[in-house]
């Protein structure tokens, strides 16, 4: 009997783990007005909050804008960030000021995916070079690269997306400085700018 429980044991645990992986796999599509979007639309936004934290130095940006452009293909959604600059740019940190940062190698891919019931936004291949002044500050005057990619929530209430260390983990995201884990922070509010204007935005 134990053997045999065993087998049965193990078979439940695949199909558990071949489910979830399913789960996490599975892509929603882009959305207008409940309708699949054809063809390819124009997405804007500006952060509402958005800060990302090196070890010792959190940055933030007044003016954290975005120009994403959508499409469908097979019924899931994808897309690239093909403009992200980045204005008035502060530290939290006494010694260090922004002397520069700058969003390179775009345009950056992007996809939607689903996983554990929620709806994620992933862009990749995230290039971020900072360059930090101050001369007291121990990053000053060495350009800095954050690379990676991030997976941030959709919410299609709020039309928003976003991003924090437990939507990161969440998708198998992440930020890095070298072999060190950078922190991302933001919420970035979404809306059509071009033939889906004032069209409510949905994820699914």
């Amino acid at each position: 009997m134990r053997p045999r429980r065993g087998i049965l044991l193990f078979v439940a645990v695949m199909a558990l783990t071949l489910g979830a992986a399913a789960a996490a796999s599975a892509s929603p599509a882009w959305k207008f007005n409940g309708t699949e979007l054809s063809g390819s639309e124009t997405l804007v936004g500006a952060a509402t909050s958005s800060s990302m934290t090196i070890p010792g130095v959190t940055t933030e940006c007044a003016h954290f804008l975005y120009n994403m452009k959508v499409s469908n293909s097979g019924g899931k959604g994808k897309g690239e960030i093909t403009e992200l600059p980045l204005f008035e740019c502060t530290t939290q940190t006494a010694h260090c000021t922004v002397a520069s940062i700058e969003a390179k190698g775009l345009p950056w891919p992007t996809h939607l995916a689903s996983a554990w019931g929620n709806n994620y936004l992933i862009v990749e291949n995230i290039d971020v070079e900072v360059v930090y002044g101050g001369s007291l500050c121990a990053y000053a005057g060495i350009p800095i690269t954050v690379y990676g990619s991030a997976g941030g929530e959709t919410n299609n209430s709020t039309e928003t997306a976003t991003f924090n260390n437990s939507t990161i983990l969440a998708t198998g995201t992440g930020l890095w400085v070298g072999f060190t884990w950078v922190e991302w922070n933001g919420v970035f509010p979404t809306e059509a700018f071009g033939t889906h204007r004032e069209q409510t935005l949905e994820v699914a």
